[in-house]
C-alpha cells in the first residue's frame, strides 16, 4: 500500500483514534468525565447528582472499582469522584490527576451528598446523563453513542450546546478496514507514522500487566495461569495480559491504552504480542507492523458488533491478537485470515455481563482460543463456510458475527442486563 493511496492515511487516523489512553474501566470513567463537566457548567461542587443511564452502562459499571475511591465501585462512585475531583479537560484520563488528599476526602463528600441512579429508557446502547444540583441551580451534561460524545450541556434549563447522536462517533470511515488491506498496511507503513501511538501503547499496557502480577487484584487470574508455568510462552501470553485485566478491573491507578473504546480490548490485542515478540527477539519495527495488525484487526471486528453489546469484545482482541502472532511468524493474508475465521467459530458464544474480575480470565479463554486458530491453520486444519457461523470468506464471516451480536443478542443483553439488576 503507498502512502498516496487514500486508506493508507485512513488507517493511520483509525489507530490514532482508537489508541487513546484511559484509566481504570472506560463506562465508569465516561460517568466521571460527565459529572465532571457537569460540575464545571454548575461552577461549584454539587450536592445532588442524579444519574440516569442505559442498561449496558448499569452492566459495565455495576461491580467494578472505580480508582482513586478507596476500593468503591459502581454508578454512584464514579459520579462523585468526578463532580467531586475529575478534571473534565481529561476526558478519559478525567481520574488521573486526582490527589491522595481527594481520595481520603471523597467519603465525607459521599456521606453529605444525595446520589440518585436511574435505568434510562434509550434506543442507545451507550447512554449517560449526569445532573448535578446546588441550592436553586442545576446543569446537566449528556454522552451518547461514545465514551466522550458529548450530545447535550445545560444549566437552569437552559441548553447551552445540543448536538445529534452519531453512534460510535466514527471520525474516519472504518469500513475501509479489511483483513487484505490491513496485512498491506502493515506490510508497507511507514513505521516512524505509527510508532508514536503503538510505542505508547506498548509501554502503558505492559506497565499494567506487570503492575497485576506483581500486586493482589481481583481473582488473580494471571498469577494463577503464571504459577509453574513462567518459561511456558503460551501461558505468558495469556497470563500477562489477564494480569493487566485484573489490575484494571480492580482500581489500579496505571492508564491503559484502549482501543474501540475499551481498556480490556486494548491489552488483549497488544500484550500477547508483545510477550511472544520479546520471547522470540523479533525486532521493535516488527512488532509495531504485528501490533497495526492487531489493533486494526480489533477495530475492523468492533466496527460491526458495535461499542456495547452482549457479544465480549476480548474474543474479537483475542483473534486479533492471534492475527499479530501470525504476522510475526511471517504468516501473510491466509495465515491472518483463516487465523481470525478459526478463532471466531470456536468462541462466539461468549457473553459480555459487565466489566469485572472475571474479564481477565476470558482474556485468557480469547486469546487461548486465538492460538488455536492460528495452530490449526498452521498444521493445515481449518473450519470451513457451513459450519455454523462460519461462511466462506473472512470478511462474510465478520459480518456474520457482526450480525449476531449487534442484531441477534439483544434479547440476550436485556437479559443479562435484569439479572444483574436483581443481585
Amino acid at each position: 500500500m503507498k502512502k498516496t493511496d487514500f486508506r493508507y492515511n485512513t488507517y493511520v487516523k483509525i489507530l490514532e483514534e482508537e489508541l487513546v489512553p484511559a484509566m481504570g474501566c472506560t463506562e465508569p470513567i465516561a460517568i466521571a468525565y460527565a459529572a465532571a463537566k457537569a460540575r464545571d457548567t454548575l461552577g461549584t461542587l454539587p450536592e445532588r447528582i442524579i444519574c440516569e443511564v442505559s442498561g449496558n452502562i448499569i452492566k459495565n459499571v455495576k461491580s467494578v472499582v472505580v480508582p482513586h475511591t478507596s476500593g468503591l465501585r459502581g454508578i454512584g462512585s464514579a459520579a462523585a469522584i468526578g463532580a467531586f475531583a475529575g478534571d473534565a479537560g481529561g476526558e478519559l484520563e478525567v481520574l488521573s490527576s486526582v490527589s491522595e488528599e481527594q481520595t481520603f476526602a471523597l467519603k465525607e463528600y459521599i456521606d453529605s451528598i444525595e446520589i440518585e441512579i436511574f435505568h434510562k429508557e434509550t434506543d442507545h446502547a451507550f447512554d449517560i446523563t449526569v445532573s448535578v444540583f446546588k441550592n436553586d441551580d442545576s446543569a446537566s451534561v449528556r454522552l451518547a453513542g461514545r465514551h466522550t460524545n458529548i450530545v447535550s450541556i445545560e444549566k437552569n434549563g437552559q441548553k447551552l450546546f445540543e448536538s445529534p447522536v452519531i453512534e460510535e462517533e466514527k471520525k474516519t470511515n472504518r469500513e475501509v478496514l479489511t483483513v487484505e488491506g490491513i496485512v498491506d498496511f502493515a506490510d508497507s507503513v511507514d513505521v516512524s507514522d505509527v510508532c508514536d501511538v503503538i510505542n505508547r501503547q506498548i509501554d502503558y499496557n505492559m506497565a499494567i500487566a506487570v503492575e497485576g502480577l506483581k500486586n493482589d487484584y481481583g481473582a488473580n487470574i494471571g498469577k494463577v495461569l503464571l504459577h509453574g508455568k513462567e518459561n511456558v510462552m503460551h501461558r505468558k501470553m495469556r497470563a500477562y495480559a489477564a494480569a493487566g485485566s485484573d489490575a484494571r478491573m480492580n482500581g489500579c491507578e496505571l492508564p491503559v491504552v484502549i482501543n474501540s473504546g475499551s481498556g480490556n480490548q486494548g491489552i488483549t490485542a497488544s500484550v500477547p504480542v508483545i510477550v511472544f515478540a520479546n520471547h522470540m527477539g523479533y525486532s521493535r519495527e516488527k512488532l509495531i507492523r504485528a501490533l497495526c495488525v492487531s489493533n486494526l484487526v480489533t477495530t475492523h471486528l468492533k466496527t460491526g458488533i458495535g461499542c456495547l453489546s452482549a457479544y465480549c469484545g476480548v474474543v474479537s482482541a483475542g483473534a486479533a491478537a492471534a492475527s499479530g502472532v501470525a504476522y510475526l511468524m511471517g504468516g501473510g493474508l491466509n495465515t491472518v485470515a483463516h487465523t481470525i475465521v478459526n478463532t471466531l467459530a470456536m468462541d462466539s458464544g461468549i457473553i459480555c455481563d459487565g466489566a469485572k474480575a472475571s474479564c481477565a480470565a476470558k482474556i485468557s479463554s480469547a486469546i487461548d482460543a486465538g492460538m488455536l486458530g492460528l495452530n490449526m491453520y498452521l498444521q493445515g486444519n481449518q473450519f470451513y463456510g457451513g459450519d455454523g457461523i462460519v461462511t466462506k470468506g473472512v470478511e462474510a464471516t465478520i459480518a456474520n458475527v457482526g450480525r449476531i451480536a449487534r442484531e441477534g443478542m439483544c434479547g440476550t443483553d436485556r437479559e443479562i442486563i435484569k439479572l444483574m439488576m436483581e443481585n
